[in-house]
């Protein structure tokens, strides 16, 4: 009996390591909408949310795809100069900072996988969302554009 025990223990123990190093998610994310206006037109996207610490520093790692039209918003509980990273991430991604009032402040576009370079806000902002890399090229999102969601007024 003692044997099962001490096993049961090591499972439990040592599972939540084992699945984050295969891939599978650990951190649960919420689910929201938002839109970029960029010039006349507008971008909808379907975004995982990350608010607690964990989901921040799980993010998209072990993705190997994401949908066109998917992404993750990273809220912070106020605005903050930001640093995010690459490492363990599979995909390329467009990280725009966003500043508490829904303005993009920076876009760094195609971040490289896998890559433990630092990648900065240059500035204090409230939100970061990350795309496929490529995607604010491809519809032309830039800094000044404005996101909008019910998850940026919470």
């Amino acid at each position: 009996m003692r044997r099962i025990l001490t096993l049961l223990v090591v499972v439990v123990v040592a599972l939540p390591a084992l699945a984050q190093q295969r891939g599978d998610t650990i951190a649960k994310f919420g689910a929201g909408k938002l839109t970029i206006a960029s010039g006349s037109a507008k971008h909808d996207f379907n975004v995982e949310i990350a608010r607690s610490q964990d989901q921040h520093r799980q993010g998209l790692m072990w993705r190997t795809k994401l949908a066109p039209d998917a992404g993750m918003l990273f809220i912070y509980e106020s605005e903050q100069p930001v640093s995010m990273w690459m490492s363990n991430t599979l995909i390329p991604l467009d990280m725009l900072f966003i500043a508490g009032d829904g303005r993009i402040v920076r876009v760094a576009e195609r971040t490289v996988p896998r890559s433990e370079e630092i990648i900065s806000s240059g500035r204090p902002v409230m939100f970061v969302l990350e795309l496929n890399g490529g995607t604010a090229a491809r519809l032309g999102i830039k800094p000044g554009d404005r996101a909008s969601s019910t998850e940026l007024r919470k």
